[in-house]
């Protein structure tokens, strides 16, 4: 398993980088434009342990597949969303998004992510693998949150 960690102070309110994580499709396409859909499976009352089918876009290949809520911390200051699914039958992978609020218009974003191979021929592409994607992602949410901030 790999796993990378990456954080970014945002210059954003808490609540305002929080959409585009715990909202709508529209909301989460800024920062995930790949994602296509996102429909409830099971939606439980505490969060935790609810279920979205997601089809997710790369170039003209569709994959789809279920992204479970493991953990959900919603609060004026601390904020916490982590995932987890299983990707083409050849990787489980987690995200966790972690929010603190620094003031009232500061955030620090980390975003950690996991990858674990399910068969034995995709460990040799994950010993490659770069934090590329990870810097690439939090950079874009910062940018989104910042550009709708000053618009």
């Amino acid at each position: 398993m790999k796993a990378w960690t990456k954080s970014i102070e945002i210059n954003a309110p808490i609540e305002d980088i929080w959409k585009f994580l715990d909202g709508s499709l529209a909301e989460m396409q800024k920062i995930m434009p790949q994602v296509i859909e996102n429909k409830p499976v099971k939606i439980t009352e505490e969060v935790v342990g609810s279920v979205y089918r997601q089809k997710y876009k790369e170039g003209k290949r569709i994959e789809e597949y279920d992204v479970e809520t493991l953990e959900y911390t919603n609060t004026p200051d601390k904020k916490k969303l982590k995932v987890g699914f299983t990707l083409a039958k050849m990787f489980e992978i987690t995200a966790f998004y972690e929010l603190n609020k620094i003031n009232e218009k500061e955030t620090s974003f980390t975003y950690t992510v996991t990858n674990r191979p399910l068969k034995w021929f995709v460990k040799l592409f994950l010993m490659f693998a770069t934090d590329k994607v990870v810097v690439d992602f939090i950079e874009r949410v910062k940018k989104v949150a910042e550009t709708e901030i000053s618009s």
